[in-house]
């Protein structure tokens, strides 16, 4: 018979401590080098994340918009000669005008979009894109751009808004090293050399945004704000008028409508936040105002007095000379010679509006600007230029040396004004 197998005897008490001991030192190890990897910071097992202190939670923000706020404004500001982006807008048969203003609008440190709008001839923007391509300046700095893919723009609706953003869009992108974005049309003119210019704005801050408003719209919110309108340029390639809704809308309450000017000239941080719109209010306004007659006049008026980084930064003033009616119509007159006085004496560095070639604009040449018919506005680029021109990569060392003139004596008494008038720093937004 078979003898019963019995069990082997247990180990010793000490051999049974030594089995669970290395899995516990195994483990203090690991717990140890993490510690020691992790800098001393909580970590969350399973995620392998970091827990923030309520210190930390503070410095840096969970969400991202918070990360995207604007740096504090510059108390001192900058001494160095900003750079210009400008947006010269026109339609058929302006062509030869927007040449001619960007002549004299010209300084190689600036940049330059032109733009002729879907109902201008393919010809004739062939034409505008071949001027700029073969002028041995242009083509020297590379800082003049051709819209090459047209917008229709019927000026009563929002694709004005829209060009003057795709325009801002691509300076941006192609340039990003400005400080204002300036707007122009074919029938505007300078009154003031760039280097004039320049020289005041040396002296500036450059988060000022130079742009006429008010909230007072008055007979614009029974007339413009509460009707609807279609504009067809949003979806047709022939410009035709804005057609009419027979239902009405309320004003709105999310935000405060503002109008002003349509012409203006924008810090780089604005024209940022409203392409970027991280809060969504350059957005929102936007779809708004594009049921809104004349939304060039109230869109970026309502977006910079509705944003708390901006509404303290405005300048109620669009530097532009311009006669109107009392009360305004649609269009401004067009000035003559008769208003050469008067756009003299307003200080203003731009004036409009002008009939092609009028004679006014010679005179503005000659007793303005210093220059002729077709050419460059005498300045320290220009000097420096005309001393090289066999040397086609030359560059203008000096283009920051300017020569301002009696333009800059004007506009320094304008920009003086508008700056220390009494309430400045409490009629912003107003």
């Amino acid at each position: 018979m078979d003898a019963k197998l019995s069990p082997p005897p247990p180990p010793p008490p000490q051999q049974q401590q030594r089995k669970w001991a290395v899995p516990l030192l195994a483990s203090l190890l690991l717990f140890a080098s993490l510690l020691f990897f992790s800098s001393g910071q909580t970590l969350l097992f399973l995620f392998f994340s970091r827990i923030p202190s309520s210190s930390s939670a503070i410095e840096e923000p969970l969400f991202v918009e918070p990360k995207l706020r604007l740096p504090p404004l510059p108390a001192i500001p900058a001494l160095s000669v900003p750079r210009l982006a400008y947006l010269i807008s026109g339609s058929a048969g302006d062509g030869r005008s927007l040449r001619r203003t960007l002549r004299v609008l010209y300084h190689p440190t600036n940049r330059y979009v032109l733009h002729l709008d879907l109902e201008a001839p393919p010809a004739e923007r062939l034409e505008l894109a071949a001027a700029i391509r073969d002028d041995p300046v242009y083509a020297r700095f590379g800082n003049v751009r051709v819209v090459a893919r047209a917008n229709l723009v019927t000026y009563r609706g929002p694709t004005m808004v829209a060009n003057t953003l795709h325009a801002a869009a691509i300076l941006l992108r192609d340039a990003g090293d400005w400080d204002w974005f300036i707007n122009l049309s074919a029938s505007d003119y300078p009154l003031v050399t760039q280097d004039d210019l320049l020289h005041v704005l040396s002296s500036l801050p450059r988060y000022l945004n130079f742009i006429e408003h008010t909230s007072d719209i008055g007979w614009k919110e029974y007339q413009r704000a509460k009707p609807v309108i279609i504009d067809p340029g949003l979806y047709k390639l022939q410009k035709s008028d804005v057609f009419w809704i027979t239902e009405k809308r309320s004003v709105p309450t999310a935000f405060k409508l503002f109008t002003g000017s349509a012409w203006m000239m924008l810090s780089h941080q604005f024209i940022e936040f409203c392409l970027w719109g991280w809060d969504n209010l350059p957005r929102t306004v936007l779809m708004y105002y594009a049921n809104f007659l004349s939304s060039p006049e109230g869109y970026f008026h309502t977006v910079i007095c509705n944003a708390p980084e901006f509404r303290n930064t405005t300048v109620n003033h669009d530097l532009h000379f311009i006669s109107w009616d009392n009360p305004p119509k649609q269009h401004p007159h067009f000035l003559t010679l008769d208003d050469f006085s008067r756009m003299v004496d307003s200080n203003a560095p731009f004036a409009r509006k002008f009939r092609r070639d009028d004679a006014v604009l010679d005179k503005i040449d000659r007793e303005l600007l210093g220059c002729d018919a077709d050419g460059f506005v005498p300045g320290g680029w220009y000097g420096a230029l005309k001393m090289n021109t066999s040397d086609r990569h030359y560059t203008v060392r000096n283009a920051n040396e300017l020569t301002p003139g009696p333009g800059a004596e004007r506009l320094k008494r304008l920009i003086t004004s508008l700056l220390s008038a009494d309430g400045f720093d409490e009629k912003h937004c107003i």
